[in-house]
């Protein structure tokens, strides 16, 4: 098949993409994929192993002194509605009509549009021009079901879920349906009445991109709702290796803290240097050797030694299995990475999204409760690390889930998936 794809956001939105259409290529399928980056450059000159066709679309969306604006925004914004609607305003809507012209020509041009469930303009795209559409779901937080809501109360019953997800819906469209209705009048297409289950779950097939792990397939969702599992990949050229200095460091000592907030990092330096101190503050207290990931730390004035290691950068997927723990901020892609690697977390939220997953690491046991970033100090983030570091029954069950995950193949799955659904 001829196969379109597109996504937009930071790195963990744009990653499982990478991976599945590598996947899809490898497979004997003609793979287009579209990266609209939120507030990076990384993807510019990415290439593919397999002969992914790869376009950048706008990217990046915004600059890195907006994006930290929009970021600071949206972690003191309570309301998680407001937060999704500060971010697709400042972050969605400048590149919407790119996006949107892409997204038609991608139709036009193949047999199989795959998106990022976030991506309406595909979506409307591929409705447009009747072609069978695919949605990628990052967080099993927005499949209804009688048996599970967005916030965690697990144990209402039925009719306490139905009223969460009838409240959900509600703010979910007073927020965003006008969005893809916008983009339906342009095309003359009648407007959708909600987002949950017409725009971000598609009839023909929603892979939610969740490890097993975490996310059971529960017995009222339809058919067409799978779980593929993680959609991993091994590290990407463009993440690099683990440096010499940062390998003679930790073999200097016992196992460090990770410690990151990924794309949610202040690259501002005042900022920068804010969170560096909280963190740094926070290994000391919690008398843990740490690594440090910060765009620039020298010019913040902080400099590595025996117990702390700042780095830009490191491989995730090769650094997370010589750590104790990691201190994140409960990203979809950072959560799984770090219990592939078989380790616990602490988690500090900036987003409602990530309070979802800080809420998952606790109940399958492998964290204790999150922090929000807001109202941090480094002595609640010392005490959750030593929380962490003193319970080893956490460690236990990190490598437990990590040897399932491990046996798991997510792209495999969404491929076979994929070709089962449409008999090829």
């Amino acid at each position: 098949m001829k196969i379109g794809m597109q996504t937009w956001g930071s790195h963990g939105d744009i990653r499982p993409f990478l991976a599945l259409a590598e996947g899809l290529q490898a497979a004997g399928h003609e793979v287009t994929l579209l990266i609209t980056c939120f507030d990076s450059a990384i993807y510019s000159d990415i290439t593919s192993t397999n002969g992914v066709n790869i376009t950048l679309i706008a990217s990046p969306v915004i600059s890195i002194e907006e994006a930290e604006k929009i970021a600071t925004m949206a972690y003191n914004i309570r309301d998680p509605m407001k937060q999704i609607a500060t971010i697709l305003e400042r972050g969605f809507e400048p590149v919407e009509d790119q996006m949107f012209v892409a997204a038609q020509q991608l139709s036009k041009d193949n047999d199989l549009l795959i998106g990022h469930y976030f991506m309406y303009p595909l979506q409307v795209a591929a409705e447009k021009t009747q072609k069978p559409y695919i949605s990628v779901v990052l967080a099993n937080i927005v499949v209804p079901s009688d048996y599970a809501n967005p916030l965690g109360f697990n144990r209402l019953g039925l009719w306490g879920h139905r009223i969460i997800w009838w409240v959900t819906k509600f703010s979910v469209n007073r927020v965003l349906l006008h969005y893809p209705n916008r983009l339906r009048q342009q095309l003359g297409m009648k407007p959708t009445r909600d987002i949950l289950t017409q725009v971000w779950m598609s009839p023909y097939l929603t892979l939610l991109a969740v490890s097993p792990q975490f996310c059971q397939r529960q017995p009222d969702w339809p058919s067409s709702v799978q779980v593929c599992g993680f959609l991993d990949t091994p590290n990407m050229t463009m993440e690099g290796v683990i440096p010499a200095s940062l390998k003679s460091f930790l073999d200097a000592g016992e196992p460090p803290v990770y410690m990151t907030f990924g794309s949610w990092m202040p690259h501002e330096i005042a900022n920068q240097t804010a969170t560096l101190r909280l963190l740094t503050d926070a290994a000391n207290l919690a008398g843990c050797r740490a690594i440090i990931q910060s765009p620039s730390s020298p010019d913040c004035g902080f400099t590595s030694n025996d117990q702390i290691f700042y780095i830009s950068a490191a491989p995730h997927y090769a650094i997370f299995p010589h750590c104790q723990a990691v201190v994140h901020h409960g990203g979809a892609g950072t959560t799984q990475s770090t219990t592939i690697s078989g380790k616990p977390s602490i988690v500090v939220t900036h987003l409602s999204e990530q309070e979802h997953w800080g809420r998952e690491l606790r109940r399958v046991g492998i964290a204790g409760d999150f922090l929000h970033r807001r109202n941090l100090t480094s002595k609640q983030l010392a005490r959750k690390i030593q929380f962490v570091l003193n319970s080893p029954e956490l460690s236990l069950k990190a490598k437990s889930i990590a040897e399932a995950m491990k046996k798991e193949n997510g792209v495999d799955a969404a491929v076979n998936l994929i070709q089962q659904r449409f008999a090829v």
